[in-house]
């Protein structure tokens, strides 16, 4: 099971990253201790704190020829995991 599936590169968490705080979607199984274990190993920094939230797909209606198509976006699982004060993820590094 792949617990960090990809970092969560917005305006509002960009904003976020300034303050120490990343988001990432992760799996919906996933744990707050899975997640912690996961970032600290991946990106070798100290994690002090994790939050998680479900996001409920949405429901989508398409209008075509044949009449209307109904259905859900996916469900995601979302992560903001505060890090120890001073230290940072660079996720630009490699572009």
């Amino acid at each position: 099971m792949n617990v960090l599936k990809r970092p969560i590169i917005t305006e509002k968490y960009a904003a976020l990253n300034e303050v120490g705080k990343y988001a990432f979607e992760v799996g919906r199984n996933a744990n707050k201790v899975e997640i912690k274990k996961a970032v600290e190993k991946l990106y070798g920094v100290t994690v002090e704190k994790v939050a998680t939230m479900r996001s409920i797909g949405k429901k989508k209606t398409k209008y075509t020829k044949s009449g209307a198509v109904t259905g859900r976006t996916s469900l995601i699982k979302k992560a903001v995991v505060t890090l120890k004060e001073g230290e940072v993820i660079d996720f630009y590094s490699g572009i």
